[in-house]
């Protein structure tokens, strides 16, 4: 008979698998490759922690091969996916994507390592991303404790972008920001939100998601499983369409990217969320681009294909188009 040590608990394949005695394996989003220069690249990363003092929350920051030292360039505030459980900042796909996208974007990013669920449930990543969004905003007068953002952000161009659940942290952020009484400085301005196959659900279902059910009934279990402390797939956080929830008139922004996937179940919450954003009343201007014949997170695992370049054109694009501040 097996121990109760091997005993398990609980099991969501193919990510986590939580024994009885504690232990949490992940299955899959736990390699790592060390900050440095890349190759290919010319982008250099480094790795800064004690963003939470007495936690493990880091973030990782890109700076491309600049070629004017003395210009300052965008700032991309980025939290990476893997429903919320899995992945860091350090896991080879984000952090190529980083190397890629920064790249091409001519913009210096800041890739968030959040504390994840099981061990430390939601709301906690939002609570750890936000305090990581207002530790990069501290360096907003050139004194802060880090010298690239310092030396070479530009902090009235501040765009925030996610990966599926961090697409959702980005969203939540967002609506902090739009919702809050929070003075960012006069020289902080967040310009735009790009969010890449954002996770965003419901009970109730709306398009493929009543044809795909096995898929359905997958994601159906993720937010109960993240955030037990409110199990309801309808909790505003995950459902921003609910009722109850701030709605979206106030995200805090002035410009959005809503990026989907065709064959991907999340997509068609992708376009209601681009659709209702439309008619919220919300004072900016909202974009969608939909790739054909891909599923979630393509991009992630071929950056060379045509499709993951085309996307990764777009977002730069996004980065570089200026816009008036905000009114508040």
């Amino acid at each position: 008979m097996a121990s109760t040590n091997n005993e398990i608990e609980y099991e969501f394949l193919p990510f986590i698998r939580v024994y009885k005695n504690g232990h949490i394996e992940r299955l899959m989003g736990t390699d790592s490759i060390p900050a440095g220069t890349d190759p290919q690249t010319g982008v250099s990363s480094k790795d800064v922690t004690n963003i939470v003092p007495e936690t493990e929350v880091y973030v990782r920051i890109f700076l491309p091969n600049l070629s004017n030292k003395s210009k300052k360039i965008p700032i991309l505030f980025y939290i990476h996916g893997g429903g919320f459980v899995l992945s860091t900042p350090s896991f080879p796909i984000y952090h190529n994507y980083l190397n890629t996208l920064v790249a091409e974007s001519q913009v210096i990013a800041v890739s968030v390592h959040y504390r994840r669920p099981p061990e430390q449930p939601l709301p906690v990543a939002y609570e750890d991303s936000w305090a990581a969004l207002q530790w990069v905003i501290s360096h907003s007068k050139g004194d802060g404790p880090e010298e690239w953002l310092n030396d070479y952000a530009d902090f009235g161009r501040i765009f925030l972008s996610g990966e599926s659940a961090g697409a959702n942290i980005v969203h939540n952020l967002a609506i902090t920001i739009g919702n809050s009484e929070l003075d960012l400085g006069l020289n902080v301005n967040i310009l735009g939100v790009a969010l890449v196959h954002p996770y965003f659900w419901g009970s109730d279902p709306i398009g493929s998601e009543a044809v795909d059910l096995d898929r359905k009934a997958s994601v159906d279990r993720l937010w109960p499983f993240v955030c037990p402390s409110n199990p309801d797939n309808d909790d505003p956080r995950a459902n921003p369409l609910a009722e109850g929830g701030p709605g979206l008139r106030g995200l805090g922004c002035r410009r959005v990217l809503v990026c989907v996937a065709e064959k991907d179940i999340l997509k068609d919450r992708g376009w209601l969320y681009f659709q209702a954003l439309g008619r919220s009343g919300w004072m900016g201007v909202v974009e969608i681009h939909e790739t054909e014949e891909e599923d979630h997170a393509f991009h992630l695992h071929d950056l060379q294909c045509e499709k993951a370049k085309e996307l990764i054109s777009r977002m730069a694009a996004f980065f570089n188009r200026d816009m008036p501040p905000m009114l508040h």
